[in-house]
């Protein structure tokens, strides 16, 4: 039976490596700490083997547990430094990580950042999972733990509140585009 379980983990870590390596990546403030995050997302699903869904449930599955661990890893961080992490130095790190440095970055790019900074961080968390991770609704439910309705209305307003700060940042809504999920 303990082969079982380690052949099928083993085949889920194949399977999902890149994608949950690439979440904490785009959410953390470093490579060490993107890679703590996943050290401890795989370390949580090989105690929990007997949990993970079947097929490609189970990436949806880590995916919850990836934005569980790195919550406990923020809140670990708020506590030893005192202070919170200023999200445009955060996400210009993100930006100089997710893309290579042959492509020039977009011109709104300053006022796109000041206004996710503006958003609540369930906002630009459901925004994340949508822009960055490609999640349709009924994924994304399966990361947060809710209805795929739940996850409709809320990306609604999230993209509506995310209009109105690019709006006050000076940037017009047709010049972003997010795909709808």
């Amino acid at each position: 039976m303990d082969d079982d379980r380690k052949i099928r983990f083993e085949a889920v870590y194949r399977q999902t490596y890149d994608r949950i390596l690439g979440y904490a990546v785009r959410r953390c403030d470093s490579p060490e700490d993107a890679a703590d995050v996943v050290a401890e997302t795989f370390a949580i699903a090989w105690r929990r083997v007997d949990a993970l869904p079947p097929g490609d449930e189970a990436r949806l599955w880590l995916y919850g547990v990836a934005r569980n661990v790195l919550a406990n890893h923020r809140r670990g961080e708020h506590r030893r430094h005192a202070r919170l992490v200023a999200f445009d130095a955060g996400l210009a790190d993100l930006y100089a990580r997710a893309h290579s440095p042959a492509h020039d970055p977009p011109a709104d790019l300053e006022a796109v950042v000041q206004a996710l900074a503006v958003l609540s961080d369930d906002d630009r968390e459901l925004i994340s999972l949508v822009a960055w991770e490609g999640l349709d609704h009924g994924e994304i439910a399966a990361v947060l733990g809710c209805s795929r309705n739940a996850v409709r209305i809320r990306l609604h307003r999230a993209r509506r509140r995310l209009t109105k700060a690019l709006a006050a940042a000076g940037v017009p809504a047709g010049r972003i585009v997010m795909e709808t999920a």
